[in-house]
């Protein structure tokens, strides 16, 4: 059994990974600022899942890092929430900036900060950080998603560098850039798209990479992506 912190985790890939790792007996944290969302999953999970309310730009992380004390160590984080701007690049503002770096780079960053104790406490523990095919260099770009590309191409760089730094502590990194997945962030980026991925599928996938990806890869960052969109 792993103890495994998942951010994002009330609808989507994030809930779909989620509940797969509790059915298969594993200890998950979920993490998202909608908690009515959590709260449904948590019931549909059963005891393995515990739910937490948390808004990933605040800077006070004393819950979760309470949470994972209580485990004592950390086997897993999946950083999985991202905000989505569909804004050209001469309409984003300050403001637009802070909330989508907030989101998508500071947040992960400041977490795995946070936890470093508990992830060097496991026997091997493995960061699994959500990118898209969006931020991954030499990709397909797409007018309007500029923001979003550059934050997630942050969390990709990150994820290099972290890997580089942690890797005597016993923590492996790594990024996956995922494709065109059937989710409302899809929807929202491209209306009427029908993706060649399923959430479910998707979730099935991670799942696994989390469990077992660091047997085989460390500082990467991996396309996964049949379309682009």
């Amino acid at each position: 059994m792993k103890n495994i912190i998942i951010t994002g985790a009330s609808r989507g890939i994030g809930r779909d990974t989620a509940l797969q790792l509790a059915k298969e007996g594993h200890r998950v944290l979920a993490i998202s600022r909608n908690e009515g969302a959590l709260r449904a999953l948590e019931a549909e999970a059963g005891g393995q899942l515990q739910a937490l309310p948390f808004d990933l730009t605040s800077t006070d992380c004393r819950a979760v890092v309470a949470a994972a004390d209580s485990w004592g160590h950390v086997d897993a984080v999946v950083n999985n929430a991202g905000y989505l701007l569909n804004k050209p690049f001469h309409e984003t503002t300050g403001a637009d900036w802070e909330k989508i770096m907030g989101v998508n780079f500071y947040g992960p960053a400041r977490l795995l900060q946070m936890l470093r104790p508990y992830l060097q406490a496991a026997p091997r523990a493995h960061v699994v950080n959500i990118g898209s095919m969006g931020g991954y260099q030499g990709s397909s770009k797409f007018p309007g998603l500029l923001a979003y590309s550059v934050s997630k191409g942050a969390l990709a760089v990150l994820t290099e560098c972290l890997a580089e730094e942690w890797k005597q502590e016993g923590v492996a990194v790594n990024c996956l850039a995922l494709g065109a997945v059937q989710t409302e962030m899809l929807a929202a980026a491209f209306p009427g798209m029908q993706a060649p991925v399923s959430s479910e599928d998707m979730g099935g996938f991670l799942s696994y990479f989390t469990l077992h990806g660091h047997q085989f890869f460390n500082g990467k960052v991996l396309p996964v992506s049949v379309s682009t969109p």
